[in-house]
Protein backbone atom coordinates (compact mmCIF):
# COMPACT_ATOMS: atom_id res chain seq x y z
CA UNK A 1 0.00 0.00 0.00
CA UNK A 2 1.64 3.54 -0.98
CA UNK A 3 2.17 6.06 1.75
CA UNK A 4 0.34 9.39 1.54
CA UNK A 5 3.76 10.61 0.36
CA UNK A 6 2.18 10.21 -3.29
CA UNK A 7 -0.24 13.22 -3.21
CA UNK A 8 1.29 16.73 -3.81
CA UNK A 9 0.56 19.13 -1.00
CA UNK A 10 -1.58 22.71 -1.34
CA UNK A 11 0.95 24.95 -3.16
CA UNK A 12 0.31 27.69 -0.55
CA UNK A 13 0.21 27.03 2.93
CA UNK A 14 -0.12 29.11 6.67
CA UNK A 15 0.28 28.78 10.05
CA UNK A 16 -2.76 27.34 11.64
CA UNK A 17 -2.04 29.25 14.62
CA UNK A 18 -2.33 25.87 16.52
CA UNK A 19 0.82 24.01 16.79
CA UNK A 20 -0.36 20.28 17.31
CA UNK A 21 -1.77 21.20 13.29
CA UNK A 22 0.72 23.16 11.97
CA UNK A 23 0.32 24.56 8.55
CA UNK A 24 -2.89 24.66 6.39
CA UNK A 25 -4.00 25.74 2.88
CA UNK A 26 -3.88 29.19 2.45
CA UNK A 27 -7.43 29.18 2.25
CA UNK A 28 -8.18 27.20 5.41
CA UNK A 29 -9.46 28.01 8.57
CA UNK A 30 -8.70 26.75 12.43
CA UNK A 31 -12.48 26.82 13.97
CA UNK A 32 -13.57 25.87 17.77
CA UNK A 33 -16.27 23.87 17.87
CA UNK A 34 -18.57 25.86 19.78
CA UNK A 35 -18.37 28.08 17.07
CA UNK A 36 -19.76 25.51 14.25
CA UNK A 37 -22.73 24.42 16.62
CA UNK A 38 -24.01 23.13 19.87
CA UNK A 39 -23.53 20.54 21.97
CA UNK A 40 -26.20 19.07 23.89
CA UNK A 41 -26.97 15.93 26.17
CA UNK A 42 -30.75 14.44 26.47
CA UNK A 43 -30.72 12.53 30.51
CA UNK A 44 -32.74 9.61 28.67
CA UNK A 45 -31.96 6.13 30.13
CA UNK A 46 -31.95 2.53 28.62
CA UNK A 47 -35.35 1.91 30.47
CA UNK A 48 -39.21 1.42 29.57
CA UNK A 49 -41.23 3.18 32.39
CA UNK A 50 -45.18 1.97 32.31
CA UNK A 51 -46.93 4.74 30.59
CA UNK A 52 -44.58 6.65 28.77
CA UNK A 53 -44.08 6.17 24.64
CA UNK A 54 -41.57 3.57 23.09
CA UNK A 55 -39.16 5.17 21.15
CA UNK A 56 -35.37 4.07 19.49
CA UNK A 57 -32.34 5.12 21.00
CA UNK A 58 -28.81 5.73 19.74
CA UNK A 59 -26.59 4.45 22.49
CA UNK A 60 -22.59 4.15 23.02
CA UNK A 61 -22.23 0.78 21.39
CA UNK A 62 -24.06 2.57 17.96
CA UNK A 63 -20.88 4.40 18.15
CA UNK A 64 -18.49 2.72 19.49
CA UNK A 65 -16.73 -0.33 17.04
CA UNK A 66 -19.01 1.64 14.12
CA UNK A 67 -16.90 1.24 11.44
CA UNK A 68 -18.83 3.19 8.92
CA UNK A 69 -19.21 5.91 11.08
CA UNK A 70 -22.76 6.62 10.03
CA UNK A 71 -25.96 6.20 11.58
CA UNK A 72 -29.33 5.09 9.36
CA UNK A 73 -32.67 4.09 9.87
CA UNK A 74 -31.25 0.93 8.49
CA UNK A 75 -29.67 0.25 11.76
CA UNK A 76 -31.17 -1.99 14.55
CA UNK A 77 -31.50 0.58 17.89
CA UNK A 78 -32.30 -0.20 21.13
CA UNK A 79 -35.90 0.48 22.25
CA UNK A 80 -36.73 2.25 24.99
CA UNK A 81 -39.69 4.47 26.87
CA UNK A 82 -38.92 8.53 27.21
CA UNK A 83 -41.47 11.16 28.26
CA UNK A 84 -43.14 12.94 25.68
CA UNK A 85 -41.85 16.33 26.22
CA UNK A 86 -38.21 15.11 26.30
CA UNK A 87 -38.68 13.45 22.11
CA UNK A 88 -38.25 16.61 20.39
CA UNK A 89 -35.44 17.97 22.76
CA UNK A 90 -33.50 14.81 22.19
CA UNK A 91 -34.49 13.48 18.21
CA UNK A 92 -31.64 13.03 15.54
CA UNK A 93 -31.76 14.72 12.02
CA UNK A 94 -29.48 14.57 9.22
CA UNK A 95 -26.00 16.05 9.79
CA UNK A 96 -26.34 15.78 13.17
CA UNK A 97 -22.78 14.09 14.88
CA UNK A 98 -23.16 11.98 17.90
CA UNK A 99 -20.21 11.55 20.22
CA UNK A 100 -18.96 8.96 22.92
CA UNK A 101 -17.84 11.53 26.20
CA UNK A 102 -15.81 8.56 28.21
CA UNK A 103 -14.16 5.83 27.34
CA UNK A 104 -11.90 3.09 29.57
CA UNK A 105 -9.00 4.42 27.75
CA UNK A 106 -7.66 7.96 25.93
CA UNK A 107 -7.66 5.96 23.29
CA UNK A 108 -10.90 5.32 22.53
CA UNK A 109 -12.16 8.20 23.81
CA UNK A 110 -14.33 11.25 21.68
CA UNK A 111 -15.37 9.26 18.62
CA UNK A 112 -18.01 10.38 16.64
CA UNK A 113 -20.81 9.03 13.92
CA UNK A 114 -22.75 11.16 11.30
CA UNK A 115 -26.70 10.94 11.25
CA UNK A 116 -26.84 10.44 8.09
CA UNK A 117 -31.04 10.80 7.43
CA UNK A 118 -33.59 11.99 9.48
CA UNK A 119 -33.95 9.59 11.98
CA UNK A 120 -37.85 9.04 13.11
CA UNK A 121 -39.21 8.86 16.72
CA UNK A 122 -35.26 8.21 17.69
CA UNK A 123 -33.28 10.11 20.46
CA UNK A 124 -29.82 9.82 21.91
CA UNK A 125 -29.07 8.23 25.14
CA UNK A 126 -27.58 10.24 28.22
CA UNK A 127 -24.17 8.11 27.33
CA UNK A 128 -24.01 10.42 23.95
CA UNK A 129 -23.72 13.56 23.42
CA UNK A 130 -25.68 15.31 20.30
CA UNK A 131 -23.85 18.08 18.20
CA UNK A 132 -26.01 20.12 15.83
CA UNK A 133 -24.51 22.38 13.24
CA UNK A 134 -25.19 25.81 12.61
CA UNK A 135 -22.76 26.63 10.33
CA UNK A 136 -23.18 24.93 7.03
CA UNK A 137 -20.43 22.17 6.15
CA UNK A 138 -20.66 19.21 3.50
CA UNK A 139 -22.49 16.70 5.08
CA UNK A 140 -20.02 13.37 4.53
CA UNK A 141 -17.16 15.93 5.33
CA UNK A 142 -18.65 15.73 8.48
CA UNK A 143 -18.19 11.97 9.34
CA UNK A 144 -14.42 12.84 9.09
CA UNK A 145 -14.10 16.28 10.87
CA UNK A 146 -13.62 14.94 14.14
CA UNK A 147 -12.82 10.99 13.48
CA UNK A 148 -9.25 11.86 12.88
CA UNK A 149 -5.61 11.58 14.42
CA UNK A 150 -5.45 15.21 14.98
CA UNK A 151 -8.71 15.50 17.36
CA UNK A 152 -8.28 12.15 19.14
CA UNK A 153 -5.12 13.92 20.44
CA UNK A 154 -6.87 16.71 21.98
CA UNK A 155 -9.69 14.19 23.16
CA UNK A 156 -6.65 12.61 24.98
CA UNK A 157 -5.15 15.58 26.46
CA UNK A 158 -8.77 17.00 27.76
CA UNK A 159 -9.78 13.14 29.70
CA UNK A 160 -9.91 12.98 32.93
CA UNK A 161 -10.77 10.30 35.27
CA UNK A 162 -9.15 7.21 36.97
CA UNK A 163 -10.71 4.18 36.30
CA UNK A 164 -12.98 5.44 33.46
CA UNK A 165 -11.66 8.27 31.25
CA UNK A 166 -14.07 11.50 30.94
CA UNK A 167 -15.27 14.58 28.11
CA UNK A 168 -17.63 17.52 29.75
CA UNK A 169 -19.47 19.38 27.31
CA UNK A 170 -16.34 22.35 27.64
CA UNK A 171 -13.63 19.24 26.18
CA UNK A 172 -15.92 19.08 23.74
CA UNK A 173 -17.02 22.91 22.88
CA UNK A 174 -12.72 23.66 22.90
CA UNK A 175 -12.10 21.29 20.23
CA UNK A 176 -10.11 22.87 17.25
CA UNK A 177 -10.88 21.46 13.97
CA UNK A 178 -9.50 22.52 10.45
CA UNK A 179 -12.55 23.72 7.87
CA UNK A 180 -11.82 24.35 3.84
CA UNK A 181 -13.99 25.50 1.53
CA UNK A 182 -17.49 23.77 1.25
CA UNK A 183 -16.68 22.78 -2.16
CA UNK A 184 -13.53 20.90 -1.03
CA UNK A 185 -15.41 19.79 1.39
CA UNK A 186 -16.91 17.57 -1.24
CA UNK A 187 -13.90 16.91 -2.73
CA UNK A 188 -12.44 15.59 0.27
CA UNK A 189 -15.15 13.66 1.33
CA UNK A 190 -15.74 12.11 -2.33
CA UNK A 191 -11.79 10.90 -2.35
CA UNK A 192 -11.94 9.68 1.37
CA UNK A 193 -15.10 7.37 0.51
CA UNK A 194 -13.36 6.18 -2.06
CA UNK A 195 -10.11 5.60 -0.84
CA UNK A 196 -11.14 3.66 2.46
CA UNK A 197 -13.47 1.73 0.98
CA UNK A 198 -10.77 0.05 -1.27
CA UNK A 199 -8.60 -0.09 1.67
CA UNK A 200 -11.63 -1.30 3.76
CA UNK A 201 -12.43 -4.39 0.73
CA UNK A 202 -8.92 -5.22 1.08
CA UNK A 203 -8.68 -5.29 4.89
CA UNK A 204 -12.04 -7.44 4.71
CA UNK A 205 -10.27 -10.23 2.02
CA UNK A 206 -7.48 -10.54 4.91
CA UNK A 207 -9.98 -10.37 7.49
CA UNK A 208 -11.96 -13.65 6.00
CA UNK A 209 -8.15 -15.60 4.94
CA UNK A 210 -7.16 -15.49 8.01
CA UNK A 211 -10.89 -17.26 9.62
CA UNK A 212 -9.85 -19.40 6.87
CA UNK A 213 -6.78 -20.07 8.43
CA UNK A 214 -8.07 -20.47 12.18
CA UNK A 215 -10.40 -23.08 10.54
CA UNK A 216 -7.57 -24.94 8.80
CA UNK A 217 -6.04 -24.92 12.68
CA UNK A 218 -8.76 -25.94 13.90
CA UNK A 219 -9.37 -28.86 11.23
CA UNK A 220 -5.69 -30.09 11.59
CA UNK A 221 -5.67 -30.44 15.39
CA UNK A 222 -8.89 -32.40 15.55
CA UNK A 223 -8.50 -34.42 12.83
CA UNK A 224 -4.78 -35.13 14.70
CA UNK A 225 -6.16 -36.22 18.02
CA UNK A 226 -9.17 -37.98 16.97
CA UNK A 227 -7.83 -39.93 13.88
CA UNK A 228 -4.48 -39.89 13.98
CA UNK A 229 -1.57 -39.43 11.60
CA UNK A 230 -1.59 -42.55 9.40
CA UNK A 231 -4.70 -42.61 7.08
CA UNK A 232 -4.12 -46.39 6.43
CA UNK A 233 -4.59 -47.05 10.32
CA UNK A 234 -6.97 -49.61 11.54
CA UNK A 235 -10.29 -48.02 13.01
CA UNK A 236 -12.54 -49.24 15.84
CA UNK A 237 -15.69 -47.85 17.60
CA UNK A 238 -15.11 -45.65 20.44
CA UNK A 239 -18.36 -46.23 21.70
CA UNK A 240 -19.25 -42.55 22.06
CA UNK A 241 -21.62 -41.16 19.70
CA UNK A 242 -19.98 -38.02 19.01
CA UNK A 243 -16.76 -39.56 18.63
CA UNK A 244 -17.31 -41.86 16.04
CA UNK A 245 -14.26 -44.38 14.81
CA UNK A 246 -10.88 -43.78 16.42
CA UNK A 247 -7.39 -45.55 15.68
CA UNK A 248 -7.89 -49.64 16.89
CA UNK A 249 -4.70 -49.19 19.50
CA UNK A 250 -6.30 -46.12 20.81
CA UNK A 251 -8.17 -46.26 24.28
CA UNK A 252 -10.72 -44.12 26.45
CA UNK A 253 -9.77 -42.13 29.32
CA UNK A 254 -12.07 -40.53 31.45
CA UNK A 255 -9.84 -37.27 32.41
CA UNK A 256 -10.36 -37.47 35.92
CA UNK A 257 -7.76 -40.59 35.66
CA UNK A 258 -5.06 -39.17 34.23
CA UNK A 259 -5.80 -35.53 35.78
CA UNK A 260 -6.17 -34.77 39.48
CA UNK A 261 -8.63 -31.21 38.85
CA UNK A 262 -9.75 -28.41 41.71
CA UNK A 263 -11.01 -24.69 41.59
CA UNK A 264 -7.93 -22.39 41.84
CA UNK A 265 -8.03 -20.27 45.32
CA UNK A 266 -9.90 -17.34 45.61
CA UNK A 267 -7.48 -14.07 45.10
CA UNK A 268 -9.00 -10.67 45.45
CA UNK A 269 -7.81 -7.22 43.81
CA UNK A 270 -6.75 -5.81 47.23
CA UNK A 271 -4.70 -9.14 47.32
CA UNK A 272 -2.44 -8.53 44.63
CA UNK A 273 1.05 -6.84 44.39
CA UNK A 274 3.01 -5.26 41.79
CA UNK A 275 6.36 -7.21 43.09
CA UNK A 276 5.80 -10.74 44.98
CA UNK A 277 7.31 -14.23 45.24
CA UNK A 278 4.08 -15.69 43.10
CA UNK A 279 2.71 -14.77 39.73
CA UNK A 280 -1.16 -15.36 39.79
CA UNK A 281 -1.70 -16.70 36.21
CA UNK A 282 -4.17 -15.73 33.40
CA UNK A 283 -5.68 -18.52 31.98
CA UNK A 284 -7.71 -15.77 29.71
CA UNK A 285 -4.45 -14.50 27.91
CA UNK A 286 -1.02 -16.74 27.45
CA UNK A 287 1.81 -16.09 29.74
CA UNK A 288 -0.07 -13.04 31.21
CA UNK A 289 0.02 -12.72 35.44
CA UNK A 290 -2.78 -10.44 36.96
CA UNK A 291 -0.27 -9.46 39.82
CA UNK A 292 1.94 -11.42 42.65
CA UNK A 293 1.10 -12.57 45.90
CA UNK A 294 3.86 -13.87 48.75
CA UNK A 295 1.91 -16.76 49.25
CA UNK A 296 -0.51 -19.08 48.05
CA UNK A 297 -2.36 -22.50 48.95
CA UNK A 298 -2.71 -23.61 45.20
CA UNK A 299 0.84 -23.82 43.15
CA UNK A 300 0.74 -24.58 39.85
CA UNK A 301 4.19 -25.69 38.31
CA UNK A 302 5.93 -26.07 34.34
CA UNK A 303 3.16 -28.73 32.39
CA UNK A 304 0.06 -28.06 34.86
CA UNK A 305 -2.97 -27.14 32.73
CA UNK A 306 -5.06 -24.48 33.48
CA UNK A 307 -9.22 -23.85 31.89
CA UNK A 308 -11.29 -20.58 32.65
CA UNK A 309 -14.54 -21.98 33.84
CA UNK A 310 -16.64 -19.01 33.72
CA UNK A 311 -17.13 -16.18 31.28
CA UNK A 312 -16.41 -15.97 27.73
CA UNK A 313 -12.86 -17.39 28.11
CA UNK A 314 -14.43 -20.78 29.58
CA UNK A 315 -12.49 -23.91 27.82
CA UNK A 316 -9.81 -21.95 26.56
CA UNK A 317 -6.96 -23.99 28.12
CA UNK A 318 -3.28 -22.93 28.90
CA UNK A 319 -0.09 -25.09 29.47
CA UNK A 320 1.33 -23.21 32.83
CA UNK A 321 5.57 -22.40 32.02
CA UNK A 322 6.56 -21.22 35.45
CA UNK A 323 5.94 -21.32 39.09
CA UNK A 324 2.42 -20.04 39.91
CA UNK A 325 -1.16 -19.50 41.25
CA UNK A 326 -4.47 -19.27 39.73
CA UNK A 327 -7.88 -17.72 41.24
CA UNK A 328 -11.30 -18.91 41.97
CA UNK A 329 -12.86 -18.64 38.24
CA UNK A 330 -10.12 -21.34 37.00
CA UNK A 331 -9.80 -24.82 36.92
CA UNK A 332 -6.46 -26.30 37.17
CA UNK A 333 -5.12 -29.80 36.65
CA UNK A 334 -2.37 -32.04 37.68
CA UNK A 335 -1.22 -34.79 35.76
CA UNK A 336 -1.06 -38.07 37.75
CA UNK A 337 -0.19 -40.76 34.97
CA UNK A 338 2.93 -39.09 33.81
CA UNK A 339 4.11 -42.22 32.26
CA UNK A 340 1.36 -42.45 29.95
CA UNK A 341 0.63 -38.66 28.91
CA UNK A 342 2.56 -36.35 26.94
CA UNK A 343 0.50 -33.01 28.46
CA UNK A 344 0.84 -30.89 24.96
CA UNK A 345 -1.15 -34.45 22.92
CA UNK A 346 -3.77 -33.68 26.18
CA UNK A 347 -4.00 -29.65 25.74
CA UNK A 348 -4.17 -30.00 21.71
CA UNK A 349 -6.93 -32.38 22.27
CA UNK A 350 -9.04 -30.20 25.20
CA UNK A 351 -8.60 -27.22 22.29
CA UNK A 352 -9.67 -29.66 19.32
CA UNK A 353 -13.15 -30.72 20.69
CA UNK A 354 -13.35 -27.32 22.75
CA UNK A 355 -16.79 -26.68 21.98
CA UNK A 356 -17.80 -30.84 22.72
CA UNK A 357 -15.17 -31.19 26.43
CA UNK A 358 -17.09 -27.25 27.40
CA UNK A 359 -20.28 -27.29 26.71
CA UNK A 360 -22.59 -24.96 28.91
CA UNK A 361 -25.66 -23.79 29.41
CA UNK A 362 -26.15 -19.66 28.22
CA UNK A 363 -26.95 -18.38 31.49
CA UNK A 364 -25.75 -15.09 32.54
CA UNK A 365 -23.08 -15.73 34.10
CA UNK A 366 -22.01 -18.70 32.01
CA UNK A 367 -19.54 -21.59 34.03
CA UNK A 368 -18.34 -24.99 34.04
CA UNK A 369 -17.42 -27.31 36.93
CA UNK A 370 -14.42 -29.61 38.12
CA UNK A 371 -16.90 -32.58 38.38
CA UNK A 372 -17.70 -31.42 34.63
CA UNK A 373 -14.22 -31.63 33.49
CA UNK A 374 -13.27 -34.50 35.41
CA UNK A 375 -15.81 -36.68 33.71
CA UNK A 376 -14.51 -35.88 29.88
CA UNK A 377 -13.97 -38.95 27.82
CA UNK A 378 -10.38 -38.78 26.23
CA UNK A 379 -8.80 -40.72 23.17
CA UNK A 380 -5.40 -41.50 24.13
CA UNK A 381 -3.08 -43.43 21.81
CA UNK A 382 0.19 -44.45 23.20
CA UNK A 383 2.49 -42.16 24.76
CA UNK A 384 5.06 -42.48 21.54
CA UNK A 385 2.30 -41.51 19.48
CA UNK A 386 0.99 -38.80 21.24
CA UNK A 387 4.65 -37.02 21.34
CA UNK A 388 4.73 -37.69 17.80
CA UNK A 389 1.11 -36.11 17.42
CA UNK A 390 1.77 -33.23 19.78
CA UNK A 391 5.46 -31.98 17.84
CA UNK A 392 3.46 -32.45 14.34
CA UNK A 393 1.05 -29.95 15.51
CA UNK A 394 3.43 -27.79 17.48
CA UNK A 395 5.28 -27.40 13.73
CA UNK A 396 2.01 -26.79 12.03
CA UNK A 397 0.25 -24.60 13.85
CA UNK A 398 3.09 -22.52 14.50
CA UNK A 399 3.65 -21.95 10.26
CA UNK A 400 0.00 -21.39 10.34
CA UNK A 401 0.00 -19.10 13.19
CA UNK A 402 3.27 -17.37 11.51
CA UNK A 403 0.96 -17.01 8.30
CA UNK A 404 -1.84 -15.08 10.50
CA UNK A 405 0.57 -13.15 12.39
CA UNK A 406 1.77 -12.00 9.03
CA UNK A 407 -1.78 -11.26 7.89
CA UNK A 408 -2.54 -9.39 11.06
CA UNK A 409 0.51 -6.97 10.67
CA UNK A 410 -0.80 -5.96 7.28
CA UNK A 411 -4.13 -5.35 8.52
CA UNK A 412 -2.83 -3.00 11.33
CA UNK A 413 -0.39 -1.31 8.43
CA UNK A 414 -3.47 -0.16 6.04
CA UNK A 415 -5.53 0.62 8.91
CA UNK A 416 -2.64 2.56 9.84
CA UNK A 417 -2.25 4.05 6.71
CA UNK A 418 -6.42 4.61 6.49
CA UNK A 419 -6.28 6.87 9.28
CA UNK A 420 -3.00 9.16 8.12
CA UNK A 421 -4.77 8.95 4.83
CA UNK A 422 -7.83 10.63 6.53
CA UNK A 423 -6.08 12.78 8.93
CA UNK A 424 -3.74 14.35 6.23
CA UNK A 425 -6.80 14.71 4.22
CA UNK A 426 -8.70 17.10 6.56
CA UNK A 427 -6.28 18.83 7.66
CA UNK A 428 -4.67 19.48 4.29
CA UNK A 429 -1.36 18.05 4.51
CA UNK A 430 -2.43 16.36 0.81
CA UNK A 431 -3.97 17.82 -2.28
CA UNK A 432 -6.69 15.71 -3.01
Amino acid sequence: MATTTKYKPYPKMKPAGVDWIGKIPAEWNVEYMKNLGRFESSGIDKKIVEGEPLIQMVNYTDIYGNESRMIDSKRELMTVSCPAWKIPEANLIKGDLVFTPSSETTEDIGLSALISENLKNTVFSYHVIRFRFSKELNNDFKKYLCNNAFVWQQFSRLAKGTTRQILDRNDFKNIFVVIPSVEEQKAISDFLDRETTKIDGVVEKKQKLIELLKEKRQALITHAVTKGLDPKVKMKSSGIDWLGDIPEKWEIWKYGHLFLSSMGETILREDLIDDGKIPVYSATEENVNFGYVDSASVILNKGDLVIPARGNSIGNVKLVDKLSTTTQTTIYSKLIKKSKIDVRYVLYLLAGLKNIYFFFDRTAIPQITVDQVQNNDLCIPSLIEQETIADFLDRETTKIDGIIKKVETQIEKLQEYRQALISNAVTGKIKV
